[in-house]
């Protein structure tokens, strides 16, 4: 037990430090929002580009890795979507919104570290690889689904246009395509640029994970508990489930495995609340499931580690 709380407390300390400071009056709103912009605008996409661009993907890119991931996230989505509409009445634009909280665990912010701290830097490869495709995939399936639903009778055109315009503004999706850029065209970074990009790549984590908690202190539950308990049930119970299940048959190595069903049992990511944001959608749910889903989560990846044999 002291080593899972080894691996688990120090990341979930740095997110409460956060929650704490802006609670207490030390970090204001304004702080956190230029923090949160530094994070998801600079330091993590140049996290993502280091990663993905020193990536070996011939031995990292396992079509049965992303199979078994994925499916989970996507078969996620729909249960959460369509629970969402059949069980609780919601309009489809609050469906999607609530399908995405089922569709988005927090892989990067997360899985990574605690993986890292569970295994060791030496098995994030299988993480990156998820990761590599996961704003992409993710912003792909919710962005295609709301505008589907919101531009009924426009076309295919305009349609296909409002899907493509809103991916290729995202930070991260950008630093991915990069990273796949240097990666494949082996494209040598010059030393300065490259201990550059080192230096902003490992701020990227902590000051991520602070500016989290900051950011989670403004969702406090207000309602909704039944449809809230139901998407954080989706996100941090099935989704693991259906990967372990998927990735036990498609004979994933114990690598692979593991990061797969990590990453699946990770909280709802921030995006899920920027997604319903960005539409107006769900709002409430969305963020109050980030912030229970993010302390349940607590627990329960303890579970799961346990589980994997930690």
């Amino acid at each position: 037990m002291q080593a899972l709380l080894d691996v688990i407390l120090p990341v979930f300390l740095v997110l409460a430090f956060g929650y704490v400071a802006v609670w207490r009056g030390l970090f204001s709103d304004a702080a956190v929002d230029g923090l949160v912009r530094f994070t998801q605008q600079f330091a993590v996409p140049i996290l993502l580009f280091r990663g993905i661009s020193t990536l070996d993907l011939g031995q990292n890119f396992d079509p049965r890795l992303l199979l078994s991931f994925y499916s989970g996230a996507l078969s996620c989505f729909f249960i959460a979507m369509t629970g969402a509409r059949l069980l609780f009445g919601r309009s489809w634009e609050d469906s999607v919104a609530i399908g995405f909280v089922g569709l988005f665990s927090n892989s990067l912010l997360l899985g990574l570290p605690i993986t890292e701290r569970a295994y060791g830097p030496d098995a994030l490869a299988p993480n990156y690889a998820i990761i590599a495709i996961h704003s992409p995939f993710c912003y792909g399936v919710g962005i295609t689904a709301m505008e589907i639903i919101r531009n009924r009778g426009r076309g295919l055109t305009g349609t296909s246009g409002a899907i493509l315009k809103a991916m290729f503004s995202n930070a991260l999706v950008l630093a991915i395509i990069a990273g796949f850029v240097v990666n494949l065209t082996g494209l040598p970074l010059p030393g300065a640029l490259s201990d550059a990009v080192e230096l902003m790549a490992r701020t990227a984590l902590p000051a991520a994970l602070f500016g989290l908690g900051g950011v989670l202190f403004r969702y406090r539950p207000e309602g909704d508990l039944r449809t809230i308990a139901f998407a954080v049930t989706v996100s941090l119970v099935i989704h693991p489930a259906i990967v372990w299940v998927t990735g036990s048959l498609l004979g994933l190595s114990t690598g692979q495995f593991r990061s797969a069903v990590l990453t699946a049992a990770m909280a709802p990511g921030a995006n899920a609340y920027i997604f319903a944001n960005m539409y107006g959608a769900a709002k409430r749910v969305a963020a109050s499931s980030v912030l229970i889903a993010t302390t349940l989560s607590v627990l329960t990846v303890w579970v799961w580690l346990a589980l994997l044999g930690h």
